[in-house]
């Protein structure tokens, strides 16, 4: 029999709330009267969490639990998840029963009106003001400015996906809150609910302040995804130019006496100047080899999405 969903949740030092977690899901999904499965990722786990995940799977065959040998991070956790789910629809979540498995039915109902991604939204969030809430106000607008894709809450767990989407989504680092925006090139439908929050009941949280610098990485990445990955010459060539520019200032620079009395060239200076012109050649090559590859490929997008729908 076919899965209909996919349940996924990454597990890090989540012993107390593993059980809580697990009969939540069963208490709202099992009167939908779907087939469903949950896939619990322990994310090298230093605590009891993974062996009372075993526990629940070895009494229910509907979940899987999969483990990592080392902390790997929540993308890494939510990249495996989806990798072996069996689903027609992918469901996401935290494992710290902030999320409620109780909004999970309106998230398979917006997806089977046609959508390929719904994004929860906390609207009411039970967090830390200063290290959490406000730094999700300011990340949130400023992804939204930057990629063209307005979601107010990237950074909540619970969405839901169409397989045929997510899976052809490559994700590395904290990308998974910009899986909206990787599918945009696409033209891939994207909704929001209001979701429940709850305060943290069990354990302590895994993220801070110090996470922001990374997601800032992570969005240059983004935007320089989405600005040129149809175009890559664009990219590279303006490299080239600034890079030549550079070259032909130091140059310059390197000359003395160019209008009158006696020439003298500063070595040091004219083999900067070498440097950055060889730098410019190789950068627009690098760019048609890009344009080249994005132009013969086996694809005819960068995201081939539509063709993979289901």
């Amino acid at each position: 029999m076919s899965v209909n969903l996919s349940i996924i949740v990454p597990l890090y030092n989540e012993e107390k709330n593993v059980d809580l977690l697990y009969r939540s899901i069963v208490q709202f999904i099992d009167p939908l009267g779907i087939h469903y499965e949950m896939l619990f990722v322990d994310d090298g786990s230093r605590d009891g969490t993974f062996l009372l995940a075993r526990q629940l799977a070895e009494n229910d065959r509907r979940l899987r639990v999969i483990k990592f040998r080392k902390n790997y991070g929540q993308t890494a956790a939510m990249a495996a998840g989806i990798e072996y789910a069996g689903g027609k629809i992918l469901i996401t979540m935290d494992g710290d029963l902030q999320n409620d498995p109780a909004d999970i039915p309106k998230f398979i109902e917006k997806i089977n009106e046609g959508y390929d991604i719904v994004c929860g939204w906390r609207h009411k969030r039970q967090d830390k003001l200063i290290s959490r809430r406000i730094p999700s106000v300011v990340a949130n607008w400023l992804i939204g400015k930057i990629t063209g894709v307005p979601i107010k809450d990237n950074g909540c767990s619970l969405k839901a996906y169409r397989a045929g989407i997510i899976k052809s989504i490559p994700l590395y680092s904290d990308m998974h809150r910009f899986i909206p925006a990787m599918t945009s090139l696409a033209g891939t439908s994207v909704a929001e609910l209001k979701v429940n929050h709850h305060p943290r009941r069990f354990g302590v949280s895994k993220y801070g302040i110090t996470r922001i610098y990374k997601v800032m990485m992570d969005l240059l990445v983004i935007k320089i995804l989405l600005s040129f990955s149809m175009r890559p010459i664009r990219l590279f060539a303006a490299a080239g130019i600034l890079s030549l520019v550079a070259g032909v200032s130091l140059l310059m620079e390197s000359v003395t006496g160019l209008f009158g009395g006696e020439v003298r060239m500063n070595f040091m200076v004219a083999s900067g100047a070498l440097l950055f012109g060889i730098l410019s050649f190789f950068l627009v090559l690098i760019g048609l080899l890009g344009e080249l590859i994005l132009k013969t490929g086996n694809f005819p997008d960068l995201f081939p999405l539509k063709a993979r729908n289901e």
